[in-house]
């Protein structure tokens, strides 16, 4: 049975974009990263807060603005092509 939610710090871990679980987690403690649910938009400001399948995450790395929708959770920090299936790049409005 998949996942339905997952940590964030540990979601951003498993799709690559950080490189350890506590740079991820400092940087969600820190209030970059931008969590819209359901047209809601949040700052998620512990590493605990989860992230579910169809939200969507805002957060700036090496400069560039990302925007991606979450579309699963995963089970491991597997390779690179593996950490793509777990999201998708949000089109720029």
């Amino acid at each position: 049975m998949a996942e339905e939610s997952c940590r964030i710090d540990v979601w951003l871990w498993r799709a690559r974009f950080f490189k350890t679980r506590t740079l991820a987690a400092q940087v969600v403690e820190a209030g970059r990263i931008h969590l819209t649910r359901g047209g809601v938009l949040s700052r998620p400001d512990k590493p605990s807060r989860t992230v579910k399948t169809g939200d969507e995450l805002v957060f700036a790395i090496a400069g560039r603005l990302t925007a991606v929708r979450v579309d699963s959770m995963g089970t491991r920090r597997g390779p690179t092509a593996e950490a793509r299936l777990l999201y998708s790049p949000l089109e720029e409005s």
